[in-house]
């Protein structure tokens, strides 16, 4: 998971407008192009000696290759934008940050189970999806494999196999429903969500690929 941060200083003269242009149009568009997850914007509290005020707007990136097709496809024409509307108004300066480690307090809301044969098993992809690292269990998706077509090229799913000795080797997270719902926005159209049995006779959600499923 990767963080583009963009750090922006703007002129008192433009100010609120350019804040109400930001949280209305330029960050929802960005988040439209489907390239980042999430966008989370903070104020810098620190007096700029040059005057204005100082932003971090953080996109959060799935990865390098979405990130890279960001800067190719979608950015030359979104600060295009920007440049038209407040035109020497604004300084700003772009940077990366790679998640490499977060540690939230447990939650104690966990009520659903999920199972996982992926890289939500993989603790920098939980930290940016969950804001937390997750404690999960060795379980057994029983009667499913993993299906030879990769989604977008990349990415495993299961499918369920006429095979009832096939079985698909995981983890079972315990993860509250708001972060469901966050799995749900990570995994993307390409997927949905069902109920299984795992071996243990625990009921868990599952990912399967559209066509899969």
């Amino acid at each position: 998971m990767l963080i583009y941060n963009v750090t922006i200083n703007i002129d008192d003269t433009v100010h609120d407008s350019w804040l109400d242009w930001m949280k209305e149009v330029h960050i929802p568009e960005v988040l439209a192009t489907g390239k980042f997850m999430e966008a989370r914007m903070t104020r810098v509290l620190v007096e700029e000696e040059t005057g204005g005020t100082t932003y971090s707007i953080q996109y959060l990136s799935k990865d390098r290759e979405t990130l890279e097709a960001y800067y190719k496809e979608d950015a030359p024409r979104l600060r295009e934008d920007g440049q038209k509307l407040f035109a020497n108004k604004f300084v700003a300066f772009r940077t990366e940050l790679e998640v490499i480690s977060e540690q939230k307090q447990a939650s104690n809301s966990a009520t659903e189970f999920l199972f996982t044969y992926g890289t939500l098993q993989d603790s920098p992809t939980q930290i940016a999806v969950f804001s937390r690292s997750l404690q999960g269990k060795d379980a057994v998706l029983p009667g499913h494999k993993i299906a030879t077509e990769l989604i977008a090229g990349l990415y495993p799913s299961v499918t369920r196999s006429d095979n009832a000795s096939d079985s698909v080797q995981g983890k079972v997270y315990a993860i509250s429903g708001m972060e469901l719902l966050k799995a749900d926005t990570y995994e993307g159209s390409a997927y949905h969500r069902k109920k299984v049995v795992l071996e243990s006779g625990l009921r868990a959600w599952v990912y399967y690929g559209r066509s899969m499923g």
